[in-house]
Order: structure tokens, then C-alpha cells, then sequence
């Protein structure tokens, strides 16, 4: 096999475990995990039509990857260690000379503990809604995506498996199947329902659902469901568009939601509900957030941490 006709595919997998098993002398449960960590980034391309081989996979490839188990909410801890996984085995891709470089290389390590994720003001989540082309097939669709991600505060899963049959209109309520099958309500306000009708009665009728298809709201132009990285694809383009810089994925819009609601004085068991946690100590995540707004909105403008600030000598 040389370069140009290597693909990742389960029988290179299994050298690879003999590798380490037989070469390196690891455990047989240090094999498994790298094993592991391999066949979910093999199921991962195959799953987005993406190419096995070993010379199309670059940096973008990576991030696209960790971005989608980002979006499926694997932890920090899972994520190191399946970037650990991917970098041996690119060691002995180009050890084999199957592979001339590592495109894990420039890739950090997730950060370890809890952090505070990102998040997108409201200003620059009008600028990337303002920016959508609505002369271009998708333009209200797309539109209709954004509003709702950040209007009800859904994880990409959620955004992409709406139901039409699920959203009550003249009540203003979505229906939202969660983590674990767990079914919730979630209001939606009167301006991203009339956006997301908008679409539902304008844009969808155009296209043919296939007949699996017929109830979801969310389509691609063969009629059938979006995947997590059409999504997150469409999310990077905007942010890129609008000379925004923050690491942002599909998921940046429900930490946004959850933040904005707290910053304005929303009950924290309210949006807890309403973002389906099913222990209240994961929203207060958001509430850590707000106190960093504040600690900066108290140094940045207090008079006398002001004058503090003139009269400190530089180091």
C-alpha cells in the first residue's frame, strides 16, 4: 500500500492495534481505547460522506471532528484522550510511510476541569442573521436555524430533529425531545415563529420530502434531514463571514441563550427547564458567567478601581 492509495479502514485499524500491542507492548485495555478512538473518527467520516483517505484528511478534518463531539456534549476528559488516540495513530501512519504528516499536529488538547464555554453577544448573533443571503435556496431555512438555536436555546440534535407536528403555534411552544428521549416544552417568541414559519410555508413547500421525512421541519434539497456538520459548517461560515473570531460551534448559541436570560434576571430553575438539564448545578455554569460581567462592568467603571487602574506603576 503507498500513500496515495491508503485509506483508514478497519483492517489498517488492526494493524495498528498489533502495533501497539505486539511493537509497543501496551495493555490489552490501552489497545482497546486506541482502538476505540480510531473507529469513532472512521465512523465519523463515513457518517458524513467524508473521504477515508489517509492524504484528504487535513487540520479541518480534526477540528470538524471535535467540533461534532463537541455538539454531542463529550466531556473535555473524553475529548483529550481521543486526541491522544488520533496522534498514535498518525505516529504510525507516518512510521508505515502512509502518511507524510500529522494533521493533529496544530490541534490543543481540550482544557481539563470546568470552563466557561463561549459566548456570542447580542449583537454579533444579529450580525450573522443579518448576513444570511435570503436570495439563495437555503437563505431562509438557514435564517430559521439561527433564530431558533438561539430563541429557544436547542442543541444542534434538537435544532435538526424538530418536528413540525411538535411546534404549537398558537400557543407559542415547541416540543423538544432532549437527551435520554426526555420530551420538554420550550416557548419560542413571536419573532422566530413568524421567521420559522416563514421558511415552513415558503421555502420548504418547494422541496420534496422523502417519506421519512415529511414531519421534519429542517430539510436538505433532496428532501431529507440535515446532519450536526451541515450546521456547524454553516455556523463557521457566518462567524467567518462577520470577522468574528471566538471558537463558536452550533452549541455557542444555547450557551448564549442561557447567558442572556441570566444577565436579564431570568429565574435560574426557568431556564434550567427550559434548556432540559437535568440537575439545576449544570445551568449555573451560566451563572459564573454573569459574575465575570459584572467583576469586568465593576472594574471597568467604578470610580475608584478606575483611578486604581491611572495610578499603577507599569511593572
Amino acid at each position: 500500500m503507498n500513500k496515495s492509495s491508503a485509506n483508514i479502514s478497519p483492517n489498517l485499524i488492526k494493524h495498528y492495534a498489533d502495533h501497539l500491542r505486539l511493537e509497543l507492548s501496551l495493555s490489552d485495555n490501552s489497545v482497546d481505547a486506541y482502538r476505540h478512538d480510531v473507529n469513532l473518527f472512521l465512523q465519523y467520516l463515513e457518517s458524513q460522506s467524508y473521504p477515508t483517505d489517509i492524504s484528504a484528511i487535513t487540520q479541518d478534518t480534526i477540528e470538524n471532528f471535535f467540533a461534532y463531539l463537541y455538539d454531542l456534549n463529550i466531556g473535555a476528559t473524553s475529548q483529550a484522550r481521543i486526541l491522544s488516540g488520533l496522534k498514535s495513530f498518525w505516529r504510525y501512519l507516518i512510521q508505515e510511510d502512509l502518511a507524510e504528516k500529522d494533521p493533529c499536529e496544530l490541534i490543543t488538547s481540550p482544557t481539563l476541569g470546568r470552563h466557561l464555554p463561549e459566548v456570542l453577544s447580542f449583537e454579533e448573533i444579529q450580525k450573522m442573521i443579518d448576513s444570511i443571503d435570503l436570495s439563495q435556496p437555503t437563505g431562509h431555512r438557514n435564517k430559521a436555524m439561527i433564530e431558533v438555536m438561539y430563541g429557544c436555546g436547542l442543541r444542534v440534535s434538537e435544532l435538526i430533529g424538530l418536528q413540525i407536528s411538535n411546534i404549537y403555534r398558537k400557543d407559542g411552544f415547541l416540543r423538544i425531545t432532549g437527551k435520554g428521549s426526555k420530551e420538554r416544552l420550550v416557548p419560542i417568541g413571536d419573532s422566530s415563529l413568524k421567521i420559522l414559519y416563514q421558511y415552513i410555508e415558503g421555502a420548504r413547500l418547494h422541496i420534496t420530502p422523502k417519506p421519512k421525512y415529511t414531519d421534519t421541519v429542517f430539510l436538505n434539497s433532496r428532501g431529507t434531514g440535515l446532519t450536526r456538520q451541515t450546521v456547524f459548517l454553516l455556523v463557521k461560515e457566518l462567524a467567518e463571514k462577520n470577522g468574528i473570531k471566538k471558537a463558536i460551534s452550533p452549541h455557542t448559541f444555547r450557551h448564549s441563550f442561557a447567558t442572556h436570560l441570566l444577565e436579564g434576571g431570568a429565574n435560574l430553575l426557568a431556564v434550567q427547564q427550559m434548556l432540559g438539564h437535568a440537575s439545576v448545578s449544570t445551568t449555573e455554569i451560566y451563572t459564573h458567567i454573569s459574575d465575570d460581567l459584572l467583576r469586568e462592568t465593576l472594574t471597568e467603571f467604578h470610580p475608584r478601581l478606575k483611578h486604581r487602574q491611572k495610578i499603577t506603576p507599569n511593572s
